[in-house]
């Protein structure tokens, strides 16, 4: 009986790659707290298992030498009484244990695997999907939850899938790794469903397109292309801004590819999601500019201290720049890391002046308070605009025709 079972351990220790003398030592511990409950030892026992047999034998602990002040023993001795039927008892005892404890052990080393891969990028087929996440196989015995919790019910909860998106059975999907739970804390269960998978992965996250665009772009896989910002809103659209770190390289050229063949393909894996490309630029007027891409600008003007930029369109360009529900204005926004006031050339007219082109940004930021326009909105923030020559007023609001300007880049006019 006691080979058989070694037999036996060995067998499941290949199968589930777990180190077969951990088992045995937390079978063990388990056994010596079922041992001393059974047969009723009050100061606990110790048990061991012979590697070779298999033979269980059974120690009680007998203390030695005076308690100390908290009733607590510092040595014991060790007295053999080991039962006859000790093989037959641990063996019964043992398909228990040894369940929960290849459990365990397969979420440890699947914690210490993926705690490590944190960003990385994974392909799983659907094995199950619920109204409130996704579970997805990475490989034989690795599961990973793609979340996507309504946030009414549950806003406690990630929502990690794109609006619009919906899995089948056995669909292959691509997703990043945002997060991986460690198996020794609690884990929360959602309508009595079993235990969740500790690994937690995105199909929302910007880091998603980096590493889509490493996959299909060598430049960018080999870091002689690098993706230096991502603004993304899942599912609709979104912003990367490049740069080259080889003079002769076009980084914009380099990821778009052939015809736009490599860009189709991050394209299609975010299910049609619009993706510009845009060429970073250290000069924040030329990186506002390209970030505003479709719309062609005239002029950016850069308040740096404030992180502010004012820009200004063709009057046919405006409601391109903005975007339909200021959805470009706010990409370029998160793209660039700057507050963005987006103005026609009819608007603008005031606050342009007849300064050479090398200079104007320093000459508007440095005579910015003398000509402010003097309109406060009704949120208390001032007009930016410059005012208009003998006017306290810029153009816009010289009649007191009130446009309120934002600071925040997610309320862009």
């Amino acid at each position: 009986m006691a080979s058989q079972m070694m037999e036996a351990l060995e067998l499941l220790c290949q199968e589930k790659h777990i180190d077969q003398l951990y088992l045995i030592d937390r079978l063990e511990q388990s056994l010596a707290k079922s041992y001393a409950d059974i047969m009723h030892l009050p100061f606990g026992a110790r048990v061991t298992i012979d590697r070779a047999t298999g033979n269980v034998y059974v120690y009680e602990l007998v203390p030695k030498g005076e308690e100390d002040e908290n009733g607590d023993y510092a040595e014991f001795d060790e007295v053999d009484v080991t039962p006859a039927d000790t093989s037959r008892i641990a063996a019964q005892h043992a398909k228990a244990e040894i369940r929960q404890i290849v459990r365990n052990a397969a979420r440890e080393q699947i914690y210490q695997e993926f705690s490590q891969r944190v960003g990385d990028i994974i392909t799983g087929t659907v094995l199950q999907t619920t109204p409130d996440f996704t579970i997805i196989k990475i490989r034989e015995g690795v599961e990973a939850e793609l979340p996507h919790f309504d946030q009414r019910r549950h806003p406690e909860e990630m929502n990690e899938r794109p609006a619009g998106e919906r899995y089948m059975h056995n669909q292959r999907v691509k997703a990043i790794i945002i997060g991986v739970r460690d198996p020794n804390a609690a884990q929360p269960t959602v309508r009595g469903e079993r235990q969740r998978p500790s690994i937690v992965v995105s199909r929302t996250h910007p880091d998603l397109l980096r590493r889509l665009f490493e996959l299909e772009v060598p430049e960018v896989y080999d870091g002689i292309v690098e993706v230096r910002s991502v603004a993304r809103e899942s599912g609709v659209r979104s912003k990367v801004a490049v740069s080259s770190n080889d003079d002769h390289l076009d980084p914009v050229g380099a990821c778009v590819g052939p015809k736009g063949s490599r860009v189709r393909t991050v394209v299609s894996e975010l299910r049609g999601e619009r993706v510009d490309v845009v060429l970073w630029s250290d000069d924040p007027a030329k990186c506002v500019s390209a970030a505003l891409s479709p719309a062609r600008v005239s002029r950016v003007i850069v308040d740096v201290e404030d992180n502010y930029a004012t820009v200004v369109v063709p009057d046919d360009q405006l409601s391109l720049a903005i975007g339909k529900e200021g959805q470009n204005a706010r990409l370029a926004a998160r793209l660039t890391g700057m507050h963005i006031d987006i103005k026609n050339e009819s608007m603008a007219a005031g606050i342009l002046r007849e300064v050479p082109q090398a200079t104007v940004e320093d000459s508007l930021i440095d005579d910015e308070e003398a000509h402010r326009c003097e309109y406060v909105g009704a949120s208390g923030i001032q007009c930016r605009n410059m005012a208009r020559p003998g006017s306290r007023f810029c153009g816009v609001h010289e009649n007191m025709d009130s446009v309120e300007v934002s600071d925040d880049p997610d309320s862009l006019i």
